[in-house]
């Protein structure tokens, strides 16, 4: 049947379908209802999960102690995650008490607000100490004291699971191992050549006054098993 339109089109759109309702279970709203998120108002439990992490630094005698304390949200349900509640920072150097305690307080409550807290992480990384910055243990940069301490709340953070490792693709797991298998037999083929005939013990360093790959150690000293030189004279 023909429609005659007379007024002025405003607008159009294309037909579809109704899609089929699917309809939820009630017991399955009323679990979504009773799932608890972080928020501010979240009351503190009496006792709370936590790990501690050391902080020594060269720009001061003694250690930083970062304490993060998580509250785990609906416990023995298929929504149960744990997630940082509060930090602590504690010292026998009383040099940065005050802002140390800002600190705490505001990155609490950060932690409290919910959502997604993992940001905190590249915001106290980016800050730089005006007299400069230090090499930790193990020979990472740290640009000021307050980096570290976001370092160590990354840390924690992917002790959660908050963060998680992206680590490599496929492509590159094959590309790193093929170069390390390549380097590994070099290596073995070098060493394989280099006391292929020798009369000497595998590992014998090369003799400066010889130049015979004879030298071990001997009674606590360095002699030639060729020609007998040796450190101790």
């Amino acid at each position: 049947m023909a429609i005659k339109i007379e007024k002025k089109i405003a607008s159009y759109e294309v037909a579809k379908e109704e899609e089929e309702l699917v309809e939820i279970p009630a017991a399955e709203v009323a679990e979504e209802d009773n799932v608890v998120q972080m928020h501010e108002a979240l009351e503190r439990p009496e006792e709370l999960l936590g790990a501690t992490y050391k902080i020594k630094t060269p720009l001061s005698e003694h250690s930083l102690y970062v304490t993060i304390n998580d509250i785990v949200l609906n416990p023995g349900t298929d929504h149960e995650h744990r997630r940082p509640f509060e930090i602590f920072i504690n010292s026998k150097n009383m040099d940065h008490f005050q802002w140390i305690v800002a600190l705490t307080r505001i990155v609490s409550a950060v932690f409290r607000k919910g959502g997604d807290v993992t940001f905190l992480v590249e915001e106290l990384r980016s800050v730089f100490d005006p007299k400069g910055g230090y090499f930790k243990k193990g020979g990472k940069y740290m640009p000021s004291l307050v980096a570290e301490i976001g370092d160590a709340i990354e840390c924690h953070l992917r002790t959660i699971g908050m963060i998680k490792d992206e680590g490599l693709d496929e492509h590159q797991q094959k590309l790193v191992a093929e170069k390390r298998a390549q380097y590994e037999a070099s290596q073995k083929q070098a060493d394989t050549a280099d006391d292929a005939g020798s009369d000497f013990p595998a590992g014998s360093q090369l003799c400066g006054k010889c130049s015979t790959k004879a030298v071990v150690m001997m009674d606590g000293c360095m002699t030639c098993l060729n020609c007998g030189d040796s450190k101790c004279g």
